[in-house]
């Protein structure tokens, strides 16, 4: 049966479609392998100054090469005799797979209600009866199911948001913890800034505990890369760093046993992590660190300008990179009072300017820290004004992420 050509019908009254579509053209194709039975018009105009241009296509293979991107929704005539359901639904599906983004009418004969009800199911926004169809009809029909299907992708995006927002949440649970130091008197303070464009947070992590021995285990790590894989990766190595700890783990066997979890963890051969360990004796003034591929912390002594800890060439390499290393750890005197800073490198791989090329550096990084000393900060303060400086000098957000960790012992009252 053809599809017959829509009637101009004057309406009195203009319609408004959701969204604001009034007034704006539209690409209708039609899809009908009737050669008679094609639209005859090459658009369409209703008294809500909608213009609908039709294309008109007489099989798949000729749809796929018109369904260019200027097309806004296309009709699939179902109404033709000599085909079974399964057949007008599956030409139907493989419209919907064809054109994912773009809204998709159904055309049926009065009688098939069943038809109708089961394209709609299946994916299309609307259904049309051909006996009912007249220009009127179509054009409203299109520019609902136009906006429907902006709505629905808007919705979708809604909801790919909000999944984002919780792994996001789950992941910042996992590499940002609730430190346990019940029972010392050392203060502890955190930051973490995610790098631009980051949809999810980045492999850097961090980790504090305190085991029944009085020792105050810390550490902070960086796993190469910023994608989720990385994130949950990094999840991964904080949590066994935390089991391995208060199994009694410390120095070479400890970030040895963290290889092994890296190594069977991760996705690629080419992924490794760098970490920074101290484990601070009860009496608070003695440390033992290790460095795997990390950046050496920074201490500052009351009355002493903030310096980096020294380490013998520069401790072990990154984990996951040589499979029979060995990482040495260094005994540090840190004294009575002190705070201990530790990084990750996105601290340090801002630029020192908005206009230069040249990076902060830990030079850079050790100056700006004593000048926020000399200030009184400490704590939170110190690190959220050396966080946001870095950020300024950089001339806006920074591309890799930063996590900082402080550890500090004031003297305690008499």
């Amino acid at each position: 049966m053809p599809v017959p050509v829509p009637r101009q019908r004057n309406a009195p009254v203009a319609e408004t479609a959701p969204g604001g579509a009034t007034g704006s053209d539209l690409t209708l194709l039609v899809i009908e392998d009737d050669p008679a039975g094609t639209l005859s018009v090459p658009e369409l105009l209703d008294a809500s100054g909608t213009r609908v241009r039709i294309r008109t296509a007489r099989n798949l293979t000729e749809a796929e090469r018109l369904l260019t991107d200027d097309v806004h929704c296309v009709l699939v005539d179902l109404a033709l005799p000599g085909r079974t359901q399964d057949e007008e639904l599956g030409a139907l599906k493989h419209v919907l797979r064809l054109a994912p983004r773009h809204a998709v009418l159904a055309l049926t004969a009065s009688g098939d209600t069943e038809l109708a009800a089961e394209a709609v199911r299946v994916g299309a926004q609307d259904h049309l009866v051909r006996e009912e169809l007249d220009a009127r009809l179509l054009t409203r029909a299109v520019r609902y199911a136009v906006e429907r299907k902006r709505a629905d992708a808007a919705q979708v995006k809604l909801a790919e948001s909000r999944l984002r927002a919780q792994e996001n949440a789950r992941l910042e649970r996992g590499l940002l913890p609730t430190p346990l130091l019940e029972g010392s008197d050392l203060r502890f303070a955190a930051r973490y800034r995610p790098g631009r464009s980051r949809a999810l947070l980045g492999g850097d992590f961090y980790d504090t505990v305190r085991t029944p021995d009085g020792t105050v285990h810390a550490m902070i790590g960086d796993v190469c890369g910023h994608g989720p894989d990385e994130a949950a990766l990094g999840v991964e190595l904080r949590i066994a760093w935390r089991a391995l700890t208060f199994a009694g783990l410390c120095g070479d066997e400890l970030l040895s046993t963290l290889q092994r979890v890296l190594e069977h963890e991760r996705e690629s051969d080419e992924i490794f992590a760098t970490l920074c360990t101290v484990d601070i004796a009860p009496d608070g003034r003695r440390a033992g660190l290790c460095l795997a591929g990390h950046p050496a912390p920074l201490i500052a002594r009351h009355g002493r300008a903030a310096h980096l800890l020294p380490y013998d060439d520069d401790g072990g390499p990154a984990l996951g990179l040589l499979p029979r290393a060995r990482w040495p750890r260094r005994q540090v005197e840190l004294g009575g009072v002190w705070s201990l800073m530790m990084y990750t490198d996105g601290l340090i791989e801002g630029r020192q300017g908005p206009a230069t090329r040249q990076r902060l550096g830990q030079e850079g990084m050790l100056a700006m820290v004593n000048r926020q000393l000399a200030a009184g900060l400490d704590g939170e303060a110190l690190l959220e004004a050396a966080v946001g400086e870095v950020r300024e000098m950089n001339g806006g957000e920074l591309t890799d992420d930063v996590a900082v960790l402080l550890l500090s012992r004031h003297a305690k009252p008499a």
